[in-house]
């Protein structure tokens, strides 16, 4: 499996904006991708403003239908607004647990 781990920086006054679309992308990705295992939204405890996806995708090609999702163009819109600096995502393989089904 392949997952994802993608750190956000947000801009304070768009907390609450960036919650409403994280909220939209995660669950339409669960929801409407079958190749979309996990999708979790994650708050640095220490730092309310800095906030992680960790999604996990049953392959590369997974990965791909979700950028061609028709949620996603509505979440890099918002993301454009709401990030305080670019993203830097991770690319990784799942180890454990080895299947999400």
């Amino acid at each position: 499996m392949y997952a994802l781990v993608v750190p956000l920086k947000v801009k304070p006054e768009m907390r609450e904006k960036f919650l409403a679309a994280a909220l939209e992308d995660s669950t339409c990705s669960m929801r409407d991708e079958p190749g979309c295992l996990r999708f979790d939204v994650l708050q640095d405890n220490n730092d309310p403003n800095k906030f992680f996806f960790y999604e996990v995708y049953l392959d590369e090609a997974a990965v791909e239908a979700h950028r061609a999702s028709a949620h996603y163009p509505r979440w890099r819109a918002v993301a454009a607004e709401v990030l305080a600096e670019p993203t830097n995502a991770s690319r990784c393989t799942t180890i454990f647990p080895k299947d999400y089904k």
